[in-house]
């Protein structure tokens, strides 16, 4: 019997017939022969390599995961941080001109030999030999006077901690409640402040609770927190990793001191850890509460440590407020004696005393005071204007940075100002704020105006002259954001 060759069929395949009539024209499509098939088809190859397109697959995946076990423990998580595809894109997220910590490493130094650097991080955090450096403190002034103790982080923590924060955030997202806006992705300031302008004009609101935490990322409670985080991670590797950021140590005037209490502000893994603390302390009861103790209507805002509650009966307002200092107390926190208060704020806050109304209380939230107002058709609405201490530490801060630029060219400093006005309206620009925001326009023209006189006895300087300075260079006031209704509904 002859061998029967077993070989697959050629790559020649008949072609299409063309339409005749078509043909005849001139005009026939063309149709290409193809291959046959011929083995298993190949794989999807994108997946192969630790690339970005791999690595946001993965943390779309640990979302999903979370997503399903919710309320339960995750596993197997650390290898989402160490992974050098992970360490590269945390990198390229940090300011190429942020300042060096304590070991004195700059980020262009560092990308000399980039990949051999971020090898040997990934080794020593996979071996778990990674020891972070203690965190070098320093204080920036506050708008009342005080300082505000940050703290500057190495540049290789800076990378880990990016890295750590991208993977846990696809857990606790899942988890925070909707009234949480802080530090959060897909979220700002000005979330926060539409979903209270909401709260207060369309809402059954008759009185606020203005609350504040006294030194909140200082007294946060290292052993509560990993007693929550363990809640949702079940990956040892990480809950050791975070102790070790927990009791880095801070460096002061060359002393490193032992942290037993708080995070420093100012790294990147801080405000995740904040709101971790915070949801489980805060939020979950808060939400507990409003479903099952109030007996009217009640609106939850945190930003932080900044909470803004609203409530239509008083009542709901006094007993909350007691539970929640002892609630905070017994998570270490508390409440901040002087920026929390209890005020008849609304539409029918005003009350009449004796022959005159008197006029409502207000209260401070994200820069800005809220206070009750009438629309020109009579009816209520919230008034919000820029903080007066906000805004005149602003204006300090100016005039000594000029008194610096004196002899600068004055093109250059009209240009810095003008970014520093533009930076200005894009957070204070909120309907309602026109004239706050002329008023600081005109101050910094004015310290402009005193500092160029300052440079020499002999100016010619007028005001005539300076009115074509400031039409200039300082951008004019304008409106940068949308009515809280209007944004509120696309983000809802």
């Amino acid at each position: 019997m002859a061998k029967v060759s077993r070989k697959s069929d050629g790559t020649i395949v008949p072609k299409k017939q063309s339409n005749k009539e078509a043909a005849a024209a001139g005009s026939a499509e063309v149709v290409e022969e193809r291959v046959s098939a011929k083995g298993k088809p190949k794989k999807d190859r994108k997946c192969w390599t630790q690339g970005q397109g791999s690595l946001t697959q993965d943390l779309a995946r640990l979302r999903e995961a979370a997503k399903r076990k919710k309320g339960g423990q995750l596993t197997s998580l650390w290898h989402h941080v160490y992974r050098i595809d992970a360490l590269w894109k945390a990198f390229h997220e940090l300011k190429a001109d942020a300042a060096p910590g304590v070991d004195g490493v700059t980020w262009h130094r560092y990308e000399t030999n980039l990949l051999e650097n971020l090898k040997s991080l990934s080794d020593r955090l996979r071996r778990g030999a990674y020891r972070p450096p203690p965190v070098k403190r320093v204080y920036i002034p506050k708008s009342d006077g005080k300082l505000r103790p940050i703290g500057v982080t190495a540049l290789e923590d800076k990378v880990v901690q990016r890295a750590t924060v991208g993977m846990l955030q696809q857990i606790y997202e899942v988890d925070f409640k909707e009234f949480s806006y802080g530090f959060r992705p897909g979220r700002s300031q000005h979330m926060a402040l539409d979903a209270v302008m909401i709260a207060l004009e369309y809402e059954r609101v008759n009185w606020v609770l203005d609350t504040d935490i006294r030194g909140f990322f200082d007294t946060i409670n290292h052993e509560w927190l990993i007693r929550m985080m363990k809640h949702r991670i079940g990956d040892p590797r990480l809950i050791r990793q975070v102790k070790k950021w927990l009791r880095a140590g801070v460096m002061e005037d060359g002393v490193v001191k032992e942290t037993t209490t708080g995070t420093p502000q100012g790294g990147s893994l801080s405000p995740l850890l904040a709101n971790i603390y915070l949801h489980y302390a805060f939020d979950r009861w808060a939400e507990w509460w409003r479903r099952e103790k109030k007996s009217g209507e009640m609106y939850v805002i945190r930003y932080a440590d900044d909470i803004v509650l609203g409530f239509q009966v008083r009542s709901d307002a006094m007993a909350f407020h007691k539970e929640m200092t002892a609630r905070m107390k017994k998570f270490d926190l508390e409440l901040h004696p002087e920026k929390t208060r209890l005020i008849k704020f609304g539409r029918y806050a005003s009350v009449r005393g004796g022959k005159k109304w008197q006029k409502p209380e207000t209260f401070k939230f994200l820069g800005f005071v809220h206070a009750c107002g009438r629309k020109r058709t009579g009816g209520f609405e919230v008034v919000r204007i820029t903080d007066p201490k906000k805004r005149q530490a602003k204006t300090r801060e100016i005039k000594d940075e000029l008194r610096k630029r004196m002899h600068d060219k004055v093109q250059d400093v009209g240009t810095w100002l003008g970014a520093v006005l533009t930076g200005h309206y894009n957070y204070y620009g909120v309907p309602g704020n026109s004239s706050a925001l002329w008023r600081f326009r005109h101050d910094i023209g004015a310290r402009w105006f005193r500092t160029l006189r300052r440079r020499s006895q002999k100016h010619t300087l007028t005001w005539e002259k300076m009115d074509r300075l400031i039409e200039r260079f300082l951008p004019p006031a304008r409106i940068t954001h949308p009515y809280p209704r209007m944004r509120f509904r696309v983000t809802t």
